[in-house]
C-alpha cells in the first residue's frame, strides 16, 4: 500500500488536505479486500475511485486486451492503429450483429457524416483485415462486409 501527503493550494506543507491510499489485491485476497471496503463503508465522506476495465475478448486464434491495447493472434502480437484497434474491439464486441456504417461511424469517430463515412471506414477497415490476415493465416474468424449496410465481426 502507498499513501501520499498532498499540499495545500498555498504550498505550505503540514497541512494535510488530504491523502491518498492506492492498494492492489490478488485474486485470493477476496477477504481482505471486504474487510477493509467495510471500514471505508462507515465514512460516508469517503471518496472511491475505481478504475473501469473493459473486458478481455477471446475467439480462438484471437485475443483482444483492451487494457492494454493489445492485439494476439495466436501468440503473434498485431500492431494496430488506435482506430484500428477501436473497431476491432468494437466489432468483436458485437460478434454476429451486423453493424451500420453510421454506427460504427458514430462509435469510433464521435460523430456522423453522411457520404464519406463509407470510405473513411472502408479503408480502416481494409487496412485492419490486411494487418490480421497476414498475422493469423489460420484464423477462425472475418470481418464480413454487408454491402451498403456496414460489418460484422463472425466466429468461425
Amino acid at each position: 500500500m502507498h499513501t501520499r501527503k498532498i499540499e495545500s493550494k498555498n504550498g505550505k506543507k503540514g497541512n494535510d488536505i488530504g491523502r491518498l491510499l492506492v492498494a492492489e489485491f490478488k485474486e485470493n485476497e477476496t477477504r481482505l479486500f471486504n474487510e477493509i471496503m467495510e471500514v471505508f463503508r462507515k465514512y460516508p465522506d469517503f471518496q472511491k475511485y475505481e478504475v473501469n476495465y473493459a473486458p478481455t475478448i477471446s475467439f480462438p486464434n484471437l485475443k483482444i486486451l483492451p487494457d492494454q491495447r493489445k492485439v494476439y493472434c495466436g501468440k503473434r502480437e498485431v500492431s494496430l492503429t488506435t482506430k484500428e484497434f477501436n473497431l476491432l474491439y468494437y466489432f468483436a464486441a458485437n460478434e454476429g450483429r451486423v453493424l451500420t456504417y453510421e454506427q460504427i461511424y458514430q462509435k469510433i469517430w464521435g460523430n456522423y457524416v453522411q457520404d464519406i463515412e463509407n470510405n473513411t471506414i472502408g479503408s480502416h477497415v481494409c487496412k485492419l483485415r490486411e494487418k490480421l490476415y497476414k498475422a493469423c493465416p489460420d484464423r477462425k474468424f472475418e470481418i464480413r462486409c454487408v454491402r451498403e449496410i456496414g460489418y460484422c465481426f463472425e466466429a468461425k
